[in-house]
């Protein structure tokens, strides 16, 4: 079993569908720094997907340093990175481009995309 949980939606690419859910565990405490992570082959077999995309998504979060990979250990969670308040806010930059971008397109108002933002802030709760 997955110690995270993702559904898998047509239209949009598999592999940053499953990378999102790891993040979102990460940051939901979900998955914790030291906790061991799915091989490329567990992760293909129970999501059902290509090896070779889950290996995509295991070298994305490593390359991103969400995962250490260790040949005697395999995969586990990585510590946060340290750093400061205003890198870890341009590390958003394109999710929030594109945040901006769809409320536009339906038609909301600033006002909303706050009020829904602390919404989600606050289910996933601080980490």
């Amino acid at each position: 079993m997955l110690p995270f949980s993702v559904t898998l939606k047509p239209g949009l690419p598999v592999a940053e569908q499953i990378i999102y859910a790891v993040r979102k565990a990460i940051v939901g405490g979900q998955l914790r720094p030291g906790d061991k992570f799915p091989s490329v082959r567990q992760l293909s077999q129970e999501l059902r997907v290509n090896p070779n995309t889950a290996h995509k998504v295991v070298a994305a979060l490593v390359a991103e340093g969400a995962l250490i990979t260790t040949p005697a250990v395999g995969s586990v969670v990585a510590e946060r990175a340290a750093g400061g308040r205003r890198e870890k806010t341009e590390l958003l930059g394109a999710e929030v481009e594109w945040l901006v971008v769809e409320a536009k397109k339906l038609g909301l108002e600033l006002d909303d995309v706050q009020v829904a933002v602390a919404a989600h802030w606050r289910k996933l709760g601080r980490p």
